[in-house]
């Protein structure tokens, strides 16, 4: 193969990660809109053990049916790999869902776009992938953007740093997902994204099951609303099962900090959301801080 042949071909690659991630940003911004919508009428333990169960089996039987080779026994090695995983993602989600019950989806949409700088430090540390200037400058400015919206344009509490609950609480969970990323990458050895994903949702949903016991023992089932069950099947569809393949899919081909910097897109996608289910837009004074998040999204793409 030619150098000329094997720089398209690493192109190509990339562009088919770029294309997961956007998918990946749209259906992230759409668990933070029904998240909202539910989190008081169910505890986070006890919806996440649920969703992550659902995604399970749902993942085990496209891996038996459609996965080009199934499980085979080397899938099974170390299987602290998928417990830890498994642990980090099921922390993240309980963390945000908790966060929810008092936050907005858009500042809490907000906080999730500071994990691109967060994963660009655990990049380093896990794999040794080093920012260059250019990045950095990006990352800070998408941040700066994360939190004008956070503080919805109100320099006063800004300087108080008069930061929510919900935000606070989201803010560490991002700190685990931001481990997750480059973590999914170190630990990888060789399994497909169906295999992998499929095992650390089982590993997630025994840690869950073990953590919420008294949570899904309390639940009275026959009375939960029925959009509660609408927003279980989204989020154990398109934001666990969809997006995990998609972030190990994008995490192959894009280097850690790349892959993150699609969440910049959630804010804008979160309002969208926001707006078809009826919801309204942020106040005016949010959008400097949407437009700087668009700028560190444009400069953290542009050599693509």
């Amino acid at each position: 193969m030619t150098l000329a042949h094997s720089g398209s071909a690493l192109r190509a690659e990339a562009l088919k990660g770029h294309a997961a991630m956007l998918l990946f940003s749209a259906s992230v911004a759409g668990s933070f809109s029904l998240g909202a919508m539910v989190a008081n009428d169910i505890e986070p333990a006890a919806l996440n053990a649920l969703r992550f169960l659902i995604t399970a089996v749902i993942l085990a039987g496209l891996t038996t049916v459609l996965g080009s080779r199934g499980y085979r026994r080397a899938d099974f090695r170390a299987p602290w790999r998928y417990l830890l995983l498994g642990t980090i993602f099921a922390g993240y989600f309980v963390l945000m869902f908790e966060a929810l019950k008092t936050a907005s989806p858009v500042s809490a949409g907000a906080v999730f776009t500071l994990t691109p700088l967060m994963t660009a430090g655990f990049g380093w540390l896990l794999l040794r992938q080093v920012l260059n200037g250019w990045m950095a400058l990006a990352l800070a400015i998408g941040a700066g953007g994360a939190v004008w919206v956070i503080f919805d344009g109100d320099l006063g509490a800004l300087m108080s740093f008069q930061l929510g609950r919900g935000e606070a609480i989201y803010f560490v969970g991002c700190v685990f997902h931001a481990a997750f990323t480059p973590l999914l990458r170190r630990l990888n050895r060789g399994e497909p994204a169906l295999v992998m994903t499929s095992l650390l949702m089982a590993a997630g949903c025994v840690v869950l099951v073990i953590y919420g016991w008294r949570d899904l023992d309390a639940i009275d089932w026959a009375s939960l609303p029925p959009l509660v069950w609408i927003a279980l099947a989204y989020l154990a569809l398109a934001a666990n099962a969809l997006t995990v393949v998609l972030l190990q899919f994008a995490g192959q081909r894009l280097p850690s900090s790349k892959v993150m910097a699609y969440t910049y897109l959630t804010p804008a996608w979160i309002i969208l959301w926001e707006l078809a289910l009826g919801h309204g837009g942020p106040g005016l004074l949010v959008l400097p801080g949407i437009a700087l998040i668009a700028v560190a999204l444009v400069m953290l793409l542009r050599n693509d």
